[in-house]
């Protein structure tokens, strides 16, 4: 009976152990699309009284966020990058990212410890994507749009007015100016008084062309 009850007790602090090293060990990737909010969470219902939770961000381990009994605390991180942006569950030690951006990206790790355990660990690898559509950039790229629409539209306006301006410019030089192309030319004398010369007077045919 005493061999049974020790392979038994063995065997669950096996197990425990197991747990602690797999999930020190193991990464969850979590990907979020940018603006959006992201929950890091774990499979716990319900912290104890005397765990304390504490939340770091990247390789450096930055301090972000604790929880030791009823008090909690949240810090700005690296930057003041996750100012007003971090939030706890006080009931499940998950950490939520609000307003994710580019830079929130990395390596999360969550450490639980307590008096009567030694503690565990989780990490999360996090991947934030740029959105173009983002509800940030919507409107800066809706108003972009609308002015290189407004720019293009203005110069073809002016492209189409020059350009009728100078036809109607031409049109009119055309119509003014007159092209002499025969001319028949018939030479007719004229008697002067007989105290003048004579003078020769040329008359010519001239045939305009429009």
């Amino acid at each position: 009976m005493f061999k049974e009850n020790t392979l038994v007790l063995f065997c669950l602090c096996f197990c425990h152990l197991v747990g602690v090293f797999a999930d020190t060990d193991t990464v969850k990737s979590v990907s979020v699309k940018e603006g959006d909010s992201v929950t890091l969470q774990i499979n716990v219902t319900e912290i104890q009284t005397d765990d304390m939770i504490e939340w770091k961000f990247g390789t450096n381990n930055f301090l972000i966020a604790k929880i030791n009994g009823k008090t909690s605390k949240i810090f700005d991180g690296p930057d003041g990058r996750f100012r007003d942006r971090l939030k706890l569950d006080h009931q499940t030690g998950s950490l939520i990212i609000t307003n994710t951006t580019i830079t929130d990206s990395g390596l999360y790790e969550l450490k639980i410890s307590s008096t009567s355990s030694s503690g565990t660990k989780h990490r999360f690898n996090v991947t934030v994507n740029g959105s173009s559509d983002s509800p940030d950039r919507f409107p800066i790229l809706l108003i972009s749009a609308a002015a290189a629409g407004s720019l293009l539209l203005l110069v073809a306006v002016g492209i189409i007015c020059i350009y009728r301006k100078q036809r109607t410019t031409d049109q009119h030089v055309e119509t003014c100016e007159e092209v002499i192309t025969y001319a028949d030319p018939t030479f007719y004398k004229r008697k002067a008084q007989s105290a003048k010369q004579e003078d020769d007077v040329v008359y010519a045919g001239v045939v305009h062309r429009r």
